[in-house]
């Protein structure tokens, strides 16, 4: 990869912790506020329970960012975190926080559906 473009996802991704860490200090939907009409706190629940969701999205991508942004001082960005490849730039391209190859993604995206699964199974057998 060219010094070009590997400054051109440096600047990417510190724009992008910016833009998160600004969305990230608006916690103002998750106040909790009371009201007479139980139609309208079982909705300012649902609205706070979504709004404790993106916050924590939004938390989880800046951590990838910001591992993004260590990879550039230590070196390693550009490179999968598993297999040790060069991950292509057209993947880089489209998540520039990518720590790993998409063959490597993929196979982390199945492993954690196998977890999920797993552990989705043993809370069921627990509960019976």
């Amino acid at each position: 990869m060219t010094k070009t473009e590997m400054n051109k996802f440096k600047q990417i991704l510190e724009t992008k912790q910016a833009e998160l860490a600004r969305v990230l200090r608006n916690r103002e939907a998750i106040a909790i506020e009371k009201s007479p009409d139980a139609l309208d706190e079982v909705q300012h629940a649902a609205e706070r329970e979504l709004a404790i969701r993106n916050l924590d999205r939004e938390s989880g991508l800046l951590r990838q960012v910001k591992l993004a942004l260590h990879r550039f001082q230590d070196g390693s960005y550009g490179v999968c975190q598993h297999c040790e490849e060069d991950i292509n730039p057209k993947r880089l391209a489209a998540v520039p926080w990518a720590q790993y190859c998409i063959q490597c993604q993929e196979m982390a995206d199945r492993l954690s559906e196998s977890a999920t699964e797993d552990g989705m199974e043993e809370m069921m057998v627990n509960a019976a």
